[in-house]
């Protein structure tokens, strides 16, 4: 028995002449392609047949109600060029992006023209840490933001960058933007803790201070995936850094206080080691 081949799509809403929001049978999808809006009209039927450059499709019923709000009542134009950016940005990336970028990213940017409009001033307190864990998502992010401003022709604070990586670090994760918060706002908490505790300010652009940011994020996966390692130093550290290795139970405090989860001796080890090259950068 042959497979029946795809209805044709049924316009949504033209976004400009390179995006549509279309129907295709029970799923709501935003079709890419060079001219693909040009002369198109709500209602317009679209041949399954036609040669796109991408589609995105949402299929999640909340997601879906949420990105209709959006279509109606932001912009058609910001709308497409919204769409725009999170194609390149999965173009760059290379992947699938979860679908709900469709919704947050959209919502942040046209948040963020708001204020920008309204001389409301965006400060981005973990721009330095978001761009030291999420490096690749970072660079991405800088071009979204070029894209914006070029379209635009308005000036974005570079703090939007650190915000932008953040969902897109989001949409390359199931979605999970409140973990990756969680990894920007404890590693600069535990930061900030230490360089009042040493009494000394830490260089951000160090590769100490990379290693550290990283492995905080990994021992904060572990934490919430409930994986632990295994430190066979954990008494020599103890005994050799116990000065490092009492900074790190507090810094671990930090994390069990941000997490509602114990932070076992091993992990708190590896903390003290981190703890021990910044106090030891400093010689």
């Amino acid at each position: 028995m042959k497979n029946s081949p795809p209805s044709d799509y049924k316009v949504i809403k033209i976004f400009n002449n390179n995006v549509i929001f279309a129907s295709q049978d029970k799923d709501e999808k935003i079709l890419f392609g060079k001219g693909i809006g040009f002369g198109k009209h709500t209602g317009d039927i679209v041949p399954s047949t036609i040669v796109v450059d991408k589609i995105f499709t949402i299929e999640d019923k909340s997601n879906t109600k949420a990105f209709n709000e959006l279509v109606n009542n932001i912009d058609s134009d910001l709308m497409g060029l919204c769409e725009e950016v999170i194609c390149m940005i999965s173009n760059e990336l290379n992947e699938v992006l979860n679908e709900k970028i469709h919704v947050s990213l959209i919502d942040h940017i046209t948040f963020t023209l708001k204020r920008l409009r309204e001389n409301d001033e965006i400060e981005n307190p973990f721009l330095v840490e978001t761009e030291t864990l999420y490096k690749n998502e970072f660079e991405v992010a800088r071009k979204a933001v070029s894209m914006l401003e070029d379209r635009l022709k308005i000036s974005i604070p570079d703090g939007e960058i650190g915000f932008i990586t953040l969902h897109i670090h989001s949409a390359r994760n199931q979605g999970k933007l409140s973990n990756t918060l969680k990894y920007a706002f404890l590693s600069s908490t535990i930061v900030e803790f230490l360089e009042d505790a040493l009494n000394i300010e830490i260089d951000r652009q160090s590769l100490d201070y990379a290693r550290f940011l990283t492995h905080i994020r990994f021992a904060i996966e572990r934490i919430l995936n409930n994986t632990p390692i295994k430190n066979e130093l954990l008494d020599v550290i103890k005994k050799r850094y116990s000065t490092s290795y009492k900074l790190a139970k507090k810094a671990a405090k930090i994390i069990e206080n941000g997490l509602g989860l114990e932070v076992i001796e091993d992990e708190i080890a590896y903390l003290a080691i981190h703890i021990q090259r910044f106090k030891s950068s400093l010689a």
